[in-house]
């Protein structure tokens, strides 16, 4: 029995919580997980785990157990990091999870020229509004949105993004002179985020006064990249972070207004599993998005203290 091997199946089915999930995030057949860990508590002579058809549970043996595995595997990972760096090249598949806006914004544009500075490394890139816990997953590291809530996770912060009024130039310039408390809130394209029905608020702040507008336009999206679209074809106002309309802003397809007043933000993080050892490939992928982000920010908007919304 390879019990270096054993070992890394059964703390992965106990971070888990379940075989079948252990399984799939190992690539694994169900029984070849089970048979390995069978066989790792006969050679150990105890019960590892107690199971039944509906709930798994380590023993108090497997528990001791589980938290020996986990630095001897952080161990052995960080020893054959370290060997492999001798070699100068990231090599392997980063398994990456990201909102779907955030994908679309930020990873689809920049991801070539990292692979291109890495032809070792392959990145599987999971968009999703629903973000997985990434230790069942076999997800290497994530980008979330707002703070980050548990002791097993680390979160590096990525981008503070603002939120930004913008329309099409054409669209805005008949606004310029109007305040923003006497905005028509028809003209106001609204988002329902994360499934709920319920339109998003804009928010204005300036010198302790502060106000809302509750878009009522005739489009509204569950997307953001759905509202920057029909923005530039002149439907109306939207309030988008920064991060989603750089292009559109720095091409003049869309221009923002009331920028002397605050709308509020979301801080994006970079969140992987805690580990004494940070592997190349999520080290560099780290590195890269932090660069590639801080050379394309707006200068107006990166010192900005953005206004928490909890998701």
């Amino acid at each position: 029995m390879d019990r270096l091997w054993a070992m890394e199946v059964f703390a992965r089915v106990s971070e888990c919580g379940s075989f079948s999930r252990a399984a799939e995030s190992l690539n694994l057949a169900n029984a070849t997980v089970t048979s390995c860990v069978r066989n790792l508590e006969r050679h150990l002579g105890v019960t590892l785990l107690q199971r039944n058809t509906r709930h798994l549970r380590l023993t108090d043996a497997g528990e001791r157990f589980h938290a020996r595995c986990k630095v001897l595997l952080e161990d052995v990972l960080a020893a054959e990091q370290e060997a492999a760096q001798a070699h100068a090249e990231v090599r392997g598949t980063l398994n990456v999870e990201a909102p779907i806006a955030i994908g679309h914004a930020l990873l689809l544009p920049t991801l070539p020229s990292l692979l291109a500075e890495h032809p070792g490394l392959s990145v599987n890139v999971n968009l999703t509004n629903q973000p997985h816990a990434l230790i069942e997953r076999g997800i290497d590291i994530a980008i979330r949105m707002d703070a980050v809530e548990d002791s097993d996770l680390v979160a590096r912060p990525l981008y503070a993004a603002s939120y930004v009024v913008c329309g099409r130039p054409d669209v805005v310039d008949g606004l310029r002179t109007m305040d923003p408390l006497d905005l028509d809130p028809s003209c106001c394209l609204g988002l329902f985020p994360d499934g709920r029905p319920t339109l998003q608020p804009w928010l204005f702040a300036r010198d302790g006064e502060e106000s809302v507008v509750r878009p009522a336009g005739r489009l509204s999206f569950n997307s953001s990249d759905a509202l920057v679209n029909a923005a530039s074809q002149g439907f109306g106002l939207i309030c988008v972070l920064d991060l989603f309309v750089r292009s559109e802003l720095a091409s003049g397809k869309l221009a923002t207004i009331f920028d002397e007043w605050e709308h509020g933000g979301r801080v994006f993080h970079l969140v992987s599993a805690k580990s004494s050892f940070v592997s190349p490939k999520v080290k560099v992928f780290s590195d890269f998005l932090l660069d590639v982000v801080g050379s394309q920010s707006r200068p107006d908007h990166r010192e900005r203290i953005p206004v928490q919304r909890g998701r």
